[in-house]
């Protein structure tokens, strides 16, 4: 017997002896006074079965007749032997002329212990992965592009990194252009210089961090990797372990803070009425201390992983996409469009032939290195890509002349 039948014999039995009356006895069992003037009399001082109900014990009228059941089952075990419960019900319902449901069937089968042949995959046991103890021990990055200005102005992309062990976003920076590598070194350089460079990185498997493609040149195959991508070079050389997340789900962490900015920061956006990128970033500059003084959490060790980026590092060569060239006898470098005359060095020798290194700055400047010895600088656009042709302007179509056909003779009416 029930919690709840125990509970209605006590409040009908004190009903009945006038110890509460009607009304509270309604009120405590959360039924109606009728309804409990009909348990009080069927109530029974000696006995319990007055408080069960009526067809306790009673065959269902929808239950499927004996006879029927012990047919489907030898249907089941000899002349659809095999069928999945689907397959089978089907067949009992257009061949046999039973007239029965899926789940009747799968309750039958396995009431009589025939297994479905169909073998599905046990669901594998999922947690939310525990934060890591201390700060700067990792760092998860990733990147929203979304209606940030809801129709006021153009969509916009997130890029943040965020702290794992607190929850704390540590920089983030909106952009027009979709998820990219300057959207990330930018942002990566804002984190590095406030708090330090972080132990390890946890990202997904965009192409902006790691090679996705299965072509290796010579000189890969001889290193035994490939080449890693411009952010990759850069996390390499700050000594940041990379993590691939195998799936969104992975790195739920900053999925779920992307979801919150959907909420939280749009609606200040929406409240400061900002239809431009730089009104967007002067609110998220202001929204980003007030979300992390609220919703940011305490590490549980108090020591911090971070560690500063020497002084002597030269920050913009190292945060910029870097391109390797060789100098040709006339000491110009071909980059993509652009030829570029070095000057001619002081002294008895001079480039030629030497490999030198293009540095695209995020300043939209051009450096050339060699070594650590600084040759030219020139400005160069920062959506500049080498090795695609600039973009010119179509050449305008030139109007056909109408033709006329007079007396099976043509002529020809030119359009002004």
């Amino acid at each position: 017997m029930s919690q709840k039948q125990l509970q209605r014999i006590k409040v009908i039995e004190n009903a009945v002896e006038g110890r509460i009356t009607v009304a509270e006895a309604a009120t405590l069992l959360g039924l109606s006074a009728r309804q409990v003037q009909r348990l009080k009399a069927r109530y029974e001082p000696e006995g319990v079965e007055w408080v069960q109900h009526g067809n306790r014990g009673k065959p269902k009228p929808w239950r499927l007749a004996a006879a029927v059941r012990r047919k489907i089952l030898a249907l089941a075990k000899g002349q659809y032997a095999g069928f999945n419960d689907s397959r089978l019900t089907e067949k009992l319902n257009e061949v046999e002329g039973i007239r029965v449901s899926r789940e009747s069937v799968r309750r039958l089968l396995r009431a009589a212990r025939i297994a479905s042949p169909q073998k599905r995959r046990r669901g594998k046991y999922r947690s939310r992965r525990e934060r890591k103890p201390r700060r700067g021990m990792m760092v998860l990055a990733d990147a929203s592009r979304h209606d940030w200005l809801e129709g006021r102005g153009p969509m916009l992309t997130l890029v943040g990194y965020q702290d794992d062990a607190t929850g704390e976003v540590l920089a983030a920076g909106f952009q027009v252009e979709h998820e990219d590598t300057i959207g990330y070194l930018r942002e990566l350089r804002n984190l590095v210089e406030r708090h330090g460079v972080p132990l390890s990185l946890y990202r997904d498997r965009h192409g902006t961090f790691q090679r996705n493609d299965d072509h290796w040149t010579l000189e890969e195959e001889l290193a035994g990797r490939q080449t890693p991508t411009q952010l990759g070079w850069v996390l390499e050389e700050l000594g940041v372990e990379q993590i691939a997340a195998l799936s969104p789900q992975a790195k739920g962490r900053i999925e779920r803070l992307w979801r919150s900015f959907q909420d939280r920061l749009r609606s200040e956006l929406r409240l400061a009425k900002a239809t431009t990128i730089e009104q967007a970033s002067r609110v998220l500059e202001a929204f980003l201390p007030e979300y992390n003084r609220r919703f940011a959490v305490r590490a549980r060790e108090v020591a911090s992983d971070f560690r500063p980026l020497p002084k002597r590092v030269n920050r913009d060569r190292l945060f910029s996409l870097r391109y390797n060239r060789v100098v040709g006898k006339d000491h110009v470098i071909v980059f993509g469009a652009q030829s570029i005359q070095l000057p001619a060095r002081g002294g008895k020798y001079g480039y030629a032939g030497a490999r030198v290194e293009l540095s695209h700055q995020l300043n939209g400047e051009l450096h050339v290195w060699l070594g650590s010895e600084h040759l030219y600088a020139m400005p160069l656009a920062l959506d500049y890509v080498p090795g695609r042709a600039p973009r010119r302007p179509a050449a305008k179509k030139k109007k056909q002349p109408r033709i006329y056909v007079f007396g099976g003779r043509p002529a020809v009416a030119v359009r002004p």
